[in-house]
């Protein structure tokens, strides 16, 4: 195993000024099958389909412990799941990731849970993993994640035209990533 592979492997538990992140895996299944009722986070992220709970279980138990990712519950102090953030995707070669976020319910957005966890796991890969570049890729309809990743420190890097097709509607996604050389915004 090489040494990224066993740095995300060894996926520790984050802490912030409200939040404990913790991996994500089979005692969250709940709390995760629930989260994918919320209709408008499915469309914020371009997520389509059905999940079944064995499917969303047989996920969650791949998880602990894997060397090509990095799946974090979000909680608050009191234990109550948030939502999750993950770096997934793994480049090896070119040290790279992709980020992706969602919160479990429309009435924890906007309250800078997403920034406050996304700040903490961005540090750690950079500055524990070891990665160079951290990527993702947001729907144009999106803006207050566009803001929230902004804060963090990612930056516009690009547009895919059309990327999306969504109730009829073509959408944008708009790339935006961070290196670890970039300003982390506080």
């Amino acid at each position: 195993m090489s040494v990224i592979a066993e740095r995300l492997a060894a996926q520790p538990t984050l802490t912030t000024e409200r939040l404990t992140l913790v991996q994500l895996g089979p005692e969250h299944l709940d709390a995760s099958f629930a989260a994918l009722d919320d209709l408008d986070a499915m469309r914020l992220t371009g997520t389509r389909g059905t999940f079944t709970r064995e499917r969303v279980r047989a996920h969650l138990e791949r998880l602990p412990g894997a060397g090509d990712r990095a799946d974090f519950a979000i909680t608050d102090r009191s234990g109550a799941y948030l939502g999750e953030v993950v770096l997934n995707e793994l480049e090896e070669d070119d040290l790279a990731m992709n980020y992706r976020i969602a919160l479990a319910g429309p009435s924890l957005r906007g309250r800078g849970y997403g920034t406050e966890a996304g700040r903490a796991v961005v540090d750690w890969g950079f500055d524990v993993v070891g990665l160079h570049r951290i990527s993702l890729e947001v729907y144009a309809f999106n803006p207050a994640a566009q803001r929230s990743y902004a804060k963090i420190g990612f930056v516009v890097e690009g547009r895919a035209r059309d990327a999306l097709r969504w109730d009829g509607e073509w959408v944008d996604a708009v790339r935006m990533a961070m290196l670890d050389s970039d300003p982390r915004p506080r």
